[in-house]
């Protein structure tokens, strides 16, 4: 499930993992942007991929803070954020896991 996540982070590119970089404080459904297309395979894909930029960020304050180049406040700050990203990530596969087994249960 990893590998898909990142290969739909990969076609996103790294515009949307620096963008997640920026300001790793902003909850990830909140960055769902308006837009024409509004479908729930565009906006899985766009939180995917927020909290896929959100992982990267903790990674990196947490590097940076091994250099000593950044405080412990923003590294703590960037991991609580990308957990509670991750922590999203598999509840919304639960319930889309469930939803699966319910469809399949059904009786035609």
């Amino acid at each position: 499930m990893l590998e898909a996540i990142s290969s739909t982070a990969i076609s996103a590119g790294p515009a949307a993992a620096r963008a997640a970089e920026t300001d790793i404080t902003t909850p990830t459904a909140s960055a769902v942007q308006p837009s024409g297309d509004l479908g729930f395979d565009s906006v899985l894909k766009q939180v995917t991929t927020d909290a896929i930029g959100t992982l990267k960020a903790g990674e990196a304050a947490s590097i940076s803070a091994i250099q000593g180049k950044e405080s412990t406040r923003r590294v703590v700050e960037a991991l609580m954020s990308a957990e509670q990203a991750l922590q999203t990530a598999v509840a919304v596969r639960d319930k889309v896991v469930q939803a699966y087994q319910e469809v399949v249960r059904m009786s035609i």
